[in-house]
């Protein structure tokens, strides 16, 4: 049940905790969670990665912390640890600011809180170490320099808990929500076919995690579903009184469906829904109109969040890359990542095709959109590029 998990993990509202090496991140974790959960030291520089940590905090509902190494380190492994620091302020939906009372120099975490208040990522004050200093001046800073809301720790420690969900409630973004995969697509009672493919590429007695949710979605709209594989996608239809409402496939199969389905169908993909969820649907969408002035020269990032170990038919590394060769020829450049990996340099692509991101939080996705907007190279996703490459994409309800 790991892939869930995960899923599980990327749909919570995440927390980044960001600062200088020692000002007492490690140590707000765990004031936070009520137990040892990140590793303290009075040495600079102990969390040398960002550490996740799910927890469910009162009034607020499942939460990740994110603990991450100091943005003041040095030297080249200092450099590494720093762009890690980078990668997870795009993960986090609200950044809580850790600055020691008794500092005197500011200037890297205004530097900070510049770049995410860019993000419009909203941004908690907490000032640490108290028993060094007293925190008027450094209050005085949050307020007329840095100009974010802050609290300090107080030496009551128990009371840390509570003061972080008060002030963390009153920064949860507004469009921050329990999205759902199917809104607008289903109504009570509807019939709702899935086309689910069980290949070598599907988890052992196991779904993947987007027809897992997909599911659950259904089921909270109280529709009715009904799945099948697509060599028996025929003989579930005539099992029907009527053509059911919508059918949601698995995008390699798109082509096989559409052709085959009831003309009163609307018709959807897991990888299509999970667009929705995570990013920006009808940005992925136009991004995926450039897919018919692509050459033999164009070069082309395929990005998938997970780090699964490939099989066999991959869709990231072999499916798509295969289409893309057979229209376009041998010549056309594809380069491919996962995980975290994402190039900081992107003007070099003509496209960038994303998975659905279901490893990803909301937060997360919408950075990497923005990233290839900002370097003015159109980016799609897997489900929306199959449906436009086989010429479907207007014929898909998202």
């Amino acid at each position: 049940m790991a892939e869930l998990n995960e899923t599980s993990r990327a749909n919570r509202l995440h927390i980044g905790v960001f600062g200088r090496r020692n000002a007492g991140k490690s140590s707000l974790i765990n004031l936070i969670t009520g137990h040892d959960t990140a590793l303290v030291s009075e040495f600079a520089g102990t969390t040398t990665d960002p550490v996740y940590k799910s927890i469910e905090l009162h009034g607020i509902g499942p939460c990740v912390l994110i603990d991450t190494p100091g943005f003041d380190d040095e030297g080249a492994l200092g450099a590494l640890r720093v762009e890690r620091t980078q990668n997870a302020m795009d993960k986090a939906d609200i950044a809580l600011m850790v600055i020691s009372a008794d500092s005197t120099d500011t200037s890297i975490e205004e530097t900070w809180i510049s770049r995410f208040k860019e993000k419009k990522t909203p941004i908690l004050g907490v000032i640490t170490k108290t028993d060094l200093a007293d925190a008027a001046t450094m209050e005085s800073r949050m307020r007329d320099i840095l100009k974010i809301p802050y609290i300090v720790i107080p030496k009551a420690h128990e009371e840390v808990p509570h003061l972080i969900r008060k002030a963390v409630l009153r920064l949860i973004p507004e469009d921050f929500e329990q999205r759902s995969l199917t809104a607008g697509l289903v109504n009570q009672g509807d019939v709702v076919l899935l086309v689910m493919p069980q290949d070598i590429q599907a988890p052992k007695g196991r779904l993947i995690l987007p027809q897992v949710q997909t599911i659950r979605d259904l089921l909270d709209h109280k529709a009715l579903v009904i799945s099948c594989t697509t060599d028996n996608f025929s003989a579930a239809l005539a099992c029907l009184n009527a053509p059911p409402a919508l059918i949601i496939t698995d995008s390699q199969v798109f082509p096989f469906v559409y052709e085959n389905k009831p003309k009163e169908s609307r018709l959807t993909s897991f990888s299509v829904l999970m667009a929705g969820l995570k990013g920006d649907i009808e940005a992925l969408a136009h991004g995926a109109s450039v897919i018919s002035s692509l050459t033999d020269k164009s070069r082309i990032l395929i990005a998938e969040a997970c780090t699964h170990a490939p099989l066999t038919e991959d869709i990231g590394r072999v499916k798509i890359p295969r289409m893309l060769k057979k229209r376009f020829g041998e010549g056309i450049t594809i380069d491919m990542v996962s995980g975290s990996d994402f190039p900081s340099d992107l003007s070099s692509y003509d496209l960038i095709i994303h998975c659905g991101g279901c490893m990803f939080n909301r937060k997360y996705f919408l950075s990497r959109q923005e990233a290839a907007k900002n370097a003015g190279v159109p980016m799609t996703n897997y489900g929306v590029f199959i449906a436009a490459f086989n010429g479907i994409l207007d014929k898909i309800s998202f």
